[in-house]
């Protein structure tokens, strides 16, 4: 019999996650191009937990842009297109192994259609790597993080064009060759399964007026984009490696009766499965077909497209663990668990649940996996310059160990990247009071503040829980 696995591997990457739209800023910075991140309003008037904006007109994206009274808080975020170097050296001190963040792809194409890039883009790229590097943190770089130039938005619909589709893959080739035998680790597309009203314009770039099909047409451009993008990567380095990204959406069944457990395996089927079954299996699922053909929606797949989704799978799977929800066959039933605590954004706090998508994952596809991201939005105060944030200790603490859990049932996860290391926009909200840093950045919601850097109680709890690999929690 092998000998028990009992903890993290030797060497596990232990780190954090951030995406260059919520926390560079410097928007029209060095020949940078605007991105759908950018048009992206915080109204004076919203409800904590509602989803800001992402939807969107051709006619609201120009108005946008026109816009000068408006506060687009992704537009300056924490300027970290300036403060790299001493950001990342906070993060060194807390023993950061890996860091992962995206390339914002306007800064590179600033429209996606030009035939060179943006040299000062990619220098600024250049140097925050080099920088990584040289404090001997592992780059772990996302291409498309909600970034799309709005030019491919407002002239292509997005990737419903398979115009975009040559972008994004024109995109990555540059980005492959610029940084091989820099840049290991990749993640081409964050949360790929992000739907709902969110990822069809912030991950797919649709605009208003879309149709299902559209959508599953569109989702079905950025399969392809993905697997040309991975044979790309091959030939140019052997050693590079490629991952797919979830936004983990477990779903419970909300009672043990029959129809709402079978009702709960065909949601978590289509919510996340199917993606990940394209990008490490190749091919279409049965029951992606069987939904397609019951729901109406109509997809062109070429012959040519499925052999090259079935040649060129993702080497790994990555994905963000934050919360669970539950699943009823009757769409009227309330989708909380009433047996977890919830976060004051309504997020479930369910460590158990982690573990458990861990297991699923890894029973179903048996590959190596990264976690891309994890952790607590909260509400911090800053008391006589110190911010005392146990609860977001005890968030992370539960998830750790839930991890550690399942690396011991055999579950092989190479890194993990808690979000974020240090405050940034919150995506879902556009607020900067939604707060999950180690790190606190002295801004408010309205982008007003000193933007100083201090370090939160849980900043020194993650140092210690680095230094010892994960055994001192």
């Amino acid at each position: 019999m092998e000998s028990k696995i009992t903890g993290f591997p030797k060497d596990f990457l232990w780190g954090g996650a951030i995406a260059a739209n919520q926390a560079e800023g410097a928007w029209d910075v060095d020949g940078k191009g605007p991105s759908m991140a950018d048009i992206e309003i915080l109204p004076e008037q919203y409800s904590r937990t509602s989803v800001v904006g992402f939807k969107h007109t051709k006619e609201e994206i120009e108005n946008a842009l026109k816009d000068d009274k408006g506060f687009y808080p992704r537009r300056s975020a924490i300027d970290f297109y300036h403060t790299y170097k001493e950001d990342l050296k906070l993060m060194a001190e807390m023993g950061f192994k890996c860091f992962r963040t995206s390339f914002n792809w306007g800064r590179i194409f600033p429209t996606g259609e030009e035939s060179e890039p943006n040299e000062a883009g990619l220098k600024f790229y250049d140097d925050m790597i080099d920088t990584m590097i040289e404090l001997g943190i592992e780059p772990i770089m996302t291409v498309s993080h909600y970034e799309m130039p709005i030019h491919l938005v407002t002239k292509y619909n997005g990737f419903l064009s398979k115009k975009v589709e040559d972008a994004f893959v024109k995109l990555c080739e540059t980005l492959f060759k610029r940084y091989s035998g820099k840049v290991k680790y990749w993640i081409l597309i964050n949360q790929i399964n992000s739907l709902g009203g969110w990822g069809e314009f912030s991950s797919l770039g649709l605009l208003e007026g879309y149709t299902k099909s559209d959508v599953y047409q569109a989702t079905h451009h950025q399969f392809v984009a993905c697997a040309r993008a991975t044979k790309i990567a091959h030939e140019i380095n052997k050693e590079m490696k490629i991952g797919m990204m979830l936004g983990d959406d477990t779903r419970y069944p909300a009672t043990c009766k029959a129809e709402d457990v079978f009702k709960t395996t065909q949601t978590n089927q289509m919510s996340q499965y199917f993606y990940s079954d394209v990008l490490l299996r190749g091919e279409y699922p049965g029951y992606a077909i069987r939904y397609f053909n019951d729901n109406g929606i109509t997809i062109e797949i070429s012959e040519e497209e499925k052999k090259l989704l079935k040649e060129n799978t993702a080497d790994y799977l990555s994905f963000s663990y934050y919360f669970t929800r539950t699943c009823s066959n009757d769409e009227d039933a309330p989708i909380d668990n009433p047996y977890l605590e919830k976060s004051i954004w309504g997020w479930a706090i369910d460590p158990l649940g982690f573990r458990n998508s861990l297991n699923q994952y890894w029973d179903r596809y048996q590959v190596p996996m990264f976690i891309a991201e994890n952790g607590l939005g909260a509400l911090d105060e800053v008391v006589d310059g110190k911010i005392h944030d146990d609860y977001r200790i005890a968030y992370l603490e539960g998830n750790v160990k839930a991890m550690k859990e399942a690396i011991k049932d055999g579950v092989q996860v190479f890194g993990y990247a808690s979000w974020g290391p240090i405050d940034i926009i919150s995506c879902s909200q556009g607020e900067m009071s939604k707060r999950y840093g180690y790190i606190y950045v002295d801004i408010d919601d309205r982008g007003k503040g000193t933007a100083k850097r201090f370090k939160k109680d849980s900043f020194y709890w993650y140092k210690k829980v680095i230094e010892t690999n994960g055994d001192n929690l």
